[in-house]
C-alpha cells in the first residue's frame, strides 16, 4: 500500500510557492499537506497545532486517537486542531518522493537538506493561509516535540507548548543512531545514492533501518516481558518476527529517501543555533512550556527534558512512568492525555492572569 493510500480523506494541500531553506537553497513550488478538526472561532485564536514524529503523518486520529476527541486534550468541540505533514515526508508534502518541478523524475537523493526550523517555517505559512491569529497550544512527540519547541521559538502566536520525549538539540548518541540507519538504507544495492527506481525501491535497506530504530524505541524490559525467548512457528524467536513485521510495515507505507531525509532533519535540531546557544534561546521564551519525559527513554533520556524545563522561565517537567522506552509517548496515551489536559488548564489560567 502506498503512503498516499494510507492518508485519510480530509487531507488538504496548501501551496506555499518557492521556499528558501536555512541553507540558502530555494526549493521550488512547495506544497504542504495538512488535516484539521474543529473550526476557527470568529477571533481565529483557538488553534492547536499538532506535530508528528519521524514516520508519522497529518493523520492524528491514526497515531494519537486517545488524545483527539470530545473531552480530551485535543478537543474539536473547543479547538481548531491542525496537523501538517512535515516538509520532506511522503504523505502529500513536498519531499524526495515528489516529482521535481518541470520534470517527470522524483527528487530522490537530490532533495535539499531541510532543518526542523525550515519545516516549522513552512507550517507557519500554512497557518497564515488558514487565517489563524492565535495558537493556544503546540504539541508533539519525538520529532514532533522538536517541531513544537521550534514553533515556540519562532511564532509569537503560540501561547503554550508541550514538548514530549524530545530534546532541545539532537545529541551525538542520536546522530549516531540516525547515521547507522542511513548506512543500512545505503547498503541496499538498489539505493544508488537515492536515485532508485520507485518500482523497485530499496526495501531491504529500509526494513533493516526500521528494525534498528525499533530497538532504540523500546527497552530490554519491554521486549523481555512481551517475548522472552519464545519461538514463533518456523523456529525463529518471536521478537525476530516482531521486528520483521515492523520492517515490512514501514516498507509498505513509507519512502526510503524520505526516511533518510527526515533522519537528517532530526540531526539538524538545535534551538540554540543562531540564537546564542540553548540557554539564551530557551531563556527568551515567555510562554508556559511543558516538557514530558519518559523515565525509561534511552533515546531521549529524561535529563534532556529536564534541561528544557530548567532553562525555560515558565517551564515545567512531568514524567511518564513506563517500561516501554521512547515509544511510550504512543503507548501510555491515557496518562499523556491527562498530563496535557492538566497543563492546558494551567496555561489558560496564566493567560487569564496576564489579561487581567
Amino acid at each position: 500500500m502506498s503512503a498516499a493510500a494510507l492518508t485519510r480523506l480530509g487531507t488538504s494541500i496548501t501551496g506555499i510557492g518557492d521556499f528558501e531553506l536555512e541553507s540558502g537553497e530555494v526549493l521550488p513550488d512547495v506544497a504542504i499537506a495538512h488535516r484539521s478538526w474543529g473550526r476557527l472561532t470568529p477571533s481565529a485564536t483557538n488553534a492547536v497545532v499538532v506535530c508528528h514524529a519521524l514516520t508519522g503523518s497529518q493523520d492524528v486520529d491514526l497515531w494519537w486517537p486517545n488524545l483527539l476527541g470530545s473531552g480530551l486534550s485535543l478537543d474539536p468541540d473547543r479547538d481548531f486542531i491542525v496537523c501538517c505533514n512535515i516538509l520532506g515526508s511522503c504523505y502529500g508534502s513536498t519531499g524526495p518522493a515528489s516529482l521535481r518541478p518541470g520534470t517527470e523524475k522524483r527528487w530522490g537523493g537530490d532533495f535539499p537538506s531541510v532543518t526542523v526550523a525550515d519545516a516549522v517555517r513552512a507550517q507557519r505559512l500554512v497557518l497564515d493561509t488558514l487565517g489563524v491569529r492565535g495558537i493556544r497550544l503546540v504539541v508533539g512527540g519525538s520529532l514532533g516535540g522538536m517541531q513544537a519547541l521550534e514553533w515556540a521559538m519562532q511564532d509569537r502566536r503560540v501561547a503554550a507548548a508541550a514538548v514530549v520525549a524530545a530534546p532541545a538539540r539532537h545529541s551525538a548518541w542520536c546522530i549516531a543512531q540516525s547515521e547507522a540507519q542511513r548506512t543500512a538504507v545505503a547498503a541496499d544495492p538498489r539505493w544508488c545514492d537515492g536515485r532508485f527506481d520507485p518500482r523497485n525501491p530499496p526495501v531491504d535497506g529500509l526494513a533493516a533501518a526500521r528494525k534498528m530504530a525499533m530497538c532504540s524505541y523500546r527497552t530490554p524490559r519491554s521486549l523481555g516481558d512481551r517475548f522472552g525467548r519464545r519461538r514463533a512457528p518456523g523456529g525463529n524467536f518471536e521478537v525476530q518476527a516482531w521486528l520483521q513485521h515492523h520492517g515490512d510495515a514501514l516498507v509498505d507505507r513509507f519512502d526510503a529517501a524520505s526516511y533518510v531525509q527526515l533522519t537528517r532533519t532530526m540531526d539538524s535540531h538545535d534551538v540554540g543555533r543562531g540564537r546564542g546557544g540553548i540557554g539564551q534561546a530557551l531563556g527568551s521564551l515567555e510562554i508556559p512550556v511543558l516538557a514530558v519525559a519518559i523515565d525509561s527513554d534511552g533515546l531521549y533520556p529524561p535529563v534532556e527534558q529536564l534541561e528544557i524545563a530548567e532553562l525555560t522561565p515558565l517551564g515545567e517537567l512531568v514524567t511518564l512512568r513506563s517500561p516501554h522506552g521512547h515509544d511510550a509517548f504512543l503507548i501510555e496515551t491515557a496518562d499523556l492525555d491527562r498530563q496535557i489536559t492538566s497543563f492546558r488548564g494551567r496555561a489558560s489560567a496564566f493567560r487569564r492572569r496576564l489579561a487581567s
